[in-house]
C-alpha cells in the first residue's frame, strides 16, 4: 500500500506537466489576450484633413511552437488635430465663423477625429537576441478594415443645422481595405505579467467617402483615397498558460 501511495505521488506532477510549461527551455503553444497603444503620424490623402493621432485597442492571438502567431485585433482611433477647421461648417457659419443656435446665440462646436481599424494577424517570431525560445524579432502582416471621420461635437444639441442626418453631411466619413506591416521586438516572460512587444507599423488604407453628399463641398466624392499611418506601437501580453514550478519536493 505504501509503495502504491509513493507511485501515485510521483505520477501526479508528471501528469500535471502536460498543462504546465517552462518557456525558458522550449518554444510553446500559448493563446493570449493583449492590449495595445499606438501613436500615429498621417500621410497621403488623410493628412490633408487630420494630423497625428492615437489608437488604443487589443486582441486575441495564438502562438504555436514554431513561433508563428495568428490572431485578430481591434483598434479605436482618436485625435484632436483637425486641419482647416473653419472650412468644415463654412456654409452654415456666420462671417465670423460661428454657427447660430436655437436661442440665437453662438453654438459651441468642437471637432476631433474618430475611427477604427479591425484586422486579422499573422506573424513570425525570429528567436534572435532572445532570453528564451519564445522571444525575439517579430514581423506581422495584418489585412483589415479601416474607417475614419470628423466627430462634430455640439453640447446639448443646440444647433438645428447639425441635428440628425444633417451632421453626417459634414463628417467626411471614409472607409475601406487596409494592410498593416509591423516590425519590432516580442518578449514573453516566464512570469505572465512581464510579457510585451514594441515596434513600428506602416498602414496603407484604400478608402472612399461613404456619405451620399458632402455638404461642405456641395458635391459627391467617389474617388479612391490613399491613407497612410506611421505608428510606434507597444503592447502588453497576457498569455494563458500555467507556468511550471522550478522543482518538486516529496
Amino acid at each position: 500500500m505504501r509503495k502504491f501511495i509513493w507511485l501515485f505521488a510521483l505520477l501526479i506532477p508528471a501528469t500535471s506537466l502536460k498543462a504546465q510549461v517552462n518557456i525558458k527551455d522550449s518554444a510553446i503553444n500559448a493563446p493570449m489576450f493583449y492590449f495595445t497603444y499606438g501613436y500615429q503620424f498621417t500621410s497621403g490623402d488623410i493628412a490633408k484633413r487630420f494630423g497625428s493621432n492615437s489608437s488604443v485597442g487589443g486582441g486575441f492571438q495564438v502562438k504555436i511552437k514554431k513561433n508563428w502567431l495568428f490572431g485578430a485585433e481591434y483598434n479605436y482611433l482618436f485625435g484632436g488635430r483637425i486641419k482647416d477647421e473653419a472650412s468644415i461648417l463654412s456654409r452654415i457659419s456666420t462671417s465670423d465663423g460661428f454657427v447660430i443656435s436655437d436661442a440665437g446665440e453662438y453654438a459651441e462646436i468642437t471637432y476631433s477625429q474618430t475611427g477604427c481599424n479591425i484586422s486579422l494577424k499573422v506573424g513570425k517570431i525570429i528567436p534572435v537576441l532572445n532570453p528564451n525560445p519564445n522571444s525575439g524579432i517579430l514581423i506581422t502582416l495584418q489585412p483589415g478594415y479601416l474607417k475614419h471621420r470628423i466627430k462634430i461635437n455640439n453640447p446639448n444639441n443646440t444647433a438645428p443645422q447639425l441635428r440628425g442626418d444633417y451632421k453626417k453631411g459634414y463628417d467626411e466619413m471614409a472607409d475601406g481595405f487596409s494592410a498593416t506591416e509591423f516590425l519590432g521586438y516580442y518578449y514573453m516572460g516566464n512570469k505572465r505579467l512581464y510579457s510585451f512587444y514594441a515596434g513600428f507599423e506602416f498602414t496603407q488604407a484604400f478608402t472612399k467617402f461613404r456619405r451620399a453628399y458632402n455638404f461642405n463641398t456641395m458635391s459627391t466624392d467617389t474617388g479612391q483615397k490613399h491613407d497612410y499611418f506611421y505608428t510606434f506601437r507597444v503592447g502588453w501580453l497576457i498569455p494563458l498558460y500555467r507556468r511550471a514550478p522550478a522543482g518538486y519536493y516529496y
